[in-house]
């Protein structure tokens, strides 16, 4: 498929910009990465807060200044058509270190780069999983 370059301004929200980007240019499939910052404030999904039971409850982790982020994921249609970004980060400040999925609103801090390489062939995607509530690859 395609191979696309985007550059991330400051502000920019990454799942919904790499959302937006693959409804708009027509990519239903594609793998993504990303080098840049992650601006204060943003937020990332660090785990459940417990095991499994009846719900899962995602533990939020809210940066606190910028940090050098890399993540990557892929992009898979859900049962509607829409394009779902699914990312995973690590994001580093002064030796520590913060990993987790970029769903809950991870901002780019000043810039940000990504490469999006289009997957074509493939008949994958997100279906709504009535155990868990969430849209899994099928």
């Amino acid at each position: 498929g395609r191979v696309f370059v985007l550059r991330l301004e400051d502000g920019d929200v990454l799942n919904e910009t790499l959302e937006t980007f693959a409804r708009e240019h027509g990519i239903c499939r594609a793998l993504a990465f990303y080098v840049g910052g992650a601006a204060p404030g943003s937020e990332v999904v660090v785990g459940p807060d417990a095991d499994r039971t009846d719900a899962i409850i995602p533990l939020i982790h809210t940066l606190t200044g910028p940090h050098e982020t890399m993540a990557l994921g892929t992009i898979f249609p859900n049962e509607e058509g829409e394009p779902v970004a699914h990312m995973h980060a690590a994001c580093g400040r002064e030796g520590a270190a913060t990993v987790g999925c970029t769903r809950a609103g991870l901002q780019t801090w000043l810039t940000g780069e990504v490469v999006l390489l289009e997957i074509l062939g493939a008949k994958a995607g997100r279906v709504l999983d009535p155990t868990t509530g969430f849209e899994l690859l099928a």
